[in-house]
């Protein structure tokens, strides 16, 4: 439960007219959080339906994770609830955070109508990320990604010094696809056959007997749960990142819970706290 004391409630208060607010709570079990205005250093429309926007804002980016999100707030009176979104890079250097994300309800297409020097208030890096390992140069790593799902494994594409497979999957046209050949052998995938392989991701990976010492996945359930059947089948270890909707983004209203055999027991886990990345081997498909 969110503690309820004047620190607290302080903190909620004014975090609209605070720069920079450091956000803790024993619910993030040590995992530091920030509140910040973010600036908005760039803001492009990748095609008519997804948005790209890089924020600055430099507590968030110095923690940051592959695998993690941020929330988005609208703060426009109207839509009150924040907006998970994918952390598709982070400079910890220069402190920017890029987002890359799907316009399908009123908050996000609020979010792609603002201006470069706009801000927007956001709390992160929330969630669990990938699990990387070792990470050794004789690695070999497959990246699998569906339609919105593919922007955050270009974060964890930079984070990876092995070698990699990049597999990504579209309805149609692909969007990001480019930046990523510079990190790994990189293979498209399109419902439609407009470009690359004709098919969905597992079918391509089937055909083909894709295989790596682990897998890292992003995109939707259906795919996630077909590319888990062949990560078993195949004795590949394989993370995969859920899509749930959440409400308060950080575990307190239990939303987005999943259920997760542990033990042998079946126990409800939070998308946004305990995830949004599992052991492939952990989730109960439904």
């Amino acid at each position: 439960m969110l503690k309820n004391d004047s620190k607290w409630i302080k903190i909620i208060s004014t975090a609209t007219d605070s720069k920079n607010i450091i956000f803790l709570d024993s619910l993030w079990e040590g995992f530091m959080k920030y509140l910040e205005n973010a600036v908005i250093k760039s803001i492009n429309m990748l095609n008519d339906n997804v948005c790209d926007i890089k924020l600055h804002c430099p507590r968030v980016a110095k923690n940051a994770c592959p695998g993690q999100f941020i929330e988005i707030y609208p703060d426009n009176g109207v839509n009150i609830l924040s907006r998970p979104i994918s952390i598709c890079e982070a400079d910890k250097i220069i402190g920017t955070v890029r987002v890359v994300f799907q316009l399908v309800g009123a908050g996000t297409k609020l979010f792609a109508t603002k201006k470069i020097g706009d801000t927007l208030r956001i709390l992160g890096p929330c969630g669990n990320g990938y699990s990387i390992g070792e990470n050794s140069i004789e690695s070999s790593v497959v990246l699998v990604g569906g339609g919105i799902g593919v922007p955050p494994l270009l974060y964890a594409a930079k984070s990876i010094i092995g070698e990699k497979t990049i597999i990504l999957g579209y309805r149609t046209s692909p969007f990001l696809a480019d930046e990523f050949i510079r990190y790994g052998n990189v293979f498209v995938c399109t419902d439609d056959g407009s470009e690359g392989y004709h098919g969905n991701v597992v079918s391509f990976m089937r055909e083909n007997n894709i295989s790596g010492d682990y897998i890292l996945s992003c995109g939707p359930k259906i795919m996630l749960r077909y590319l888990s059947e062949y990560a078993v089948e195949n004795s590949i270890p394989c993370q995969v990142s859920m899509e749930e909707r959440m409400a308060c983004g950080i575990g307190a209203c239990v939303g987005c819970a999943i259920p997760i055999d542990v033990n042998g027991e079946v126990v409800n886990k939070k998308v946004c706290k305990d995830g949004p990345v599992f052991d492939c081997k952990e989730v109960i498909w439904q």
